[in-house]
């Protein structure tokens, strides 16, 4: 069934990355596509469209074709996925029809499974195999996923957080909850819309989150300038902002985060429970690199917490290395 080239794909929300076994990571593109609204050709992809976000004329639409781990706009993302590969064929000549692997949230139900499936066979894989995205993670993070040992994952991506507790390949205890990046860049809109009347765009948010977000554990207080449209004047201006005030915004989605963590590991079995306090969770994730996010989990689980080596390349590099675990998974 693997003879040929396989590849693995972690089509998320935010990123869509490509793995290779032989070569790594070869494509890391935001989940971004610049259409034509009236031919409704795919323009643009990847940084390029992301870059046209906010700036485009009547003509241009800038979609995010995922959202919450699943596909919003099925012509769209096979469009995408047609512009992956052309761009990976044209750097692999061998990949001509390849086996894929694709990740999935553990809470996608079977018609947004189906959509994923079919969007990957119309680019002309060979096979396609659906894997859940804890599982993936997991294997990318490099843990023992085939031993009778609880390996808790914690995926924190764009649209979805994923919750897993995995012994014996399989999961064991899962929670997948609708919260994620995406939504942490919605509340910092949201908060500064309402305490400054200034309204931003996305990528101003999302560069927000990056220099200023932190976790609730006291730190010392950074500030940033930011730019955006006076919704009482309708003119440009800038104002500062400071870590504390992102801070409060975002607390609530955290403990959206730590509530379902809570109930995931209530939900283990007694047996599994001893390997959770010895051996800990691992988060994993973009939402994972929020400053400070492991102390305050830890703080507040009282179980040892573990950054994956990879944090936002766990789910692709483990549906690539997932060969091993394949015949198991298809059973």
């Amino acid at each position: 069934m693997f003879g040929t080239t396989t590849i693995g794909i972690d089509l998320g929300t935010a990123n869509i990355l490509v793995y290779n076994k032989e070569k790594g990571i070869i494509l890391d593109e935001p989940s971004v596509v610049a259409v034509d609204t009236r031919t409704k050709e795919v323009i643009a992809f990847g940084h390029e469209a992301k870059e046209m976000t906010g700036k485009t004329p009547a003509n241009i639409a800038v979609i995010r074709p995922m959202r919450e781990g699943v596909i919003a706009d099925f012509d769209v993302t096979s469009g995408l996925l047609q512009h992956i590969m052309r761009r990976i064929s044209a750097k692999e000549s061998q990949l001509r029809k390849p086996n894929v692997i694709v990740s999935t949230p553990s809470g996608a139900t079977s018609v947004e499974r189906r959509a994923i499936h079919d969007a990957v066979q119309a680019i002309g894989a060979k096979s396609v195999v659906l894997m859940e995205e804890p599982v993936a993670a997991a294997i990318g993070a490099d843990l023992p996923v085939e031993e009778p040992v609880a390996n808790t994952i914690v995926d924190i991506g764009g649209g979805t957080t994923e919750i897993a507790i995995i012994s014996y390949g399989g999961i064991v205890s899962s929670t997948s909850i609708r919260t994620g990046g995406d939504h942490i860049d919605e509340e910092i809109i949201n908060y500064i819309r309402k305490q400054y009347n200034l309204l931003i765009g996305e990528a101003t948010a999302e560069r927000v989150k990056k220099e200023l977000a932190y976790a609730p554990i006291p730190h010392e207080e950074i500030r940033t300038e930011i730019r955006g449209r006076d919704l009482v004047t309708g003119l440009p201006e800038t104002i500062t902002i400071t870590s504390s005030e992102i801070q409060s915004a975002i607390e609530e989605l955290l403990e959206r985060v730590l509530e379902a963590i809570r109930m995931t590991l209530e939900k283990c079995p007694a047996e599994l429970s001893g390997d959770i306090v010895d051996r800990g969770i691992v988060i994993t994730g973009g939402g994972s690199l929020i400053k400070g996010f492991q102390e305050w989990l830890v703080s507040k689980i009282d179980v040892p917490v573990h950054m994956a080596p990879n944090p936002l390349e766990s789910v692709a590099i483990g549906t690539g290395k997932s060969l091993g675990y394949i015949k198991a998974m298809t059973k």
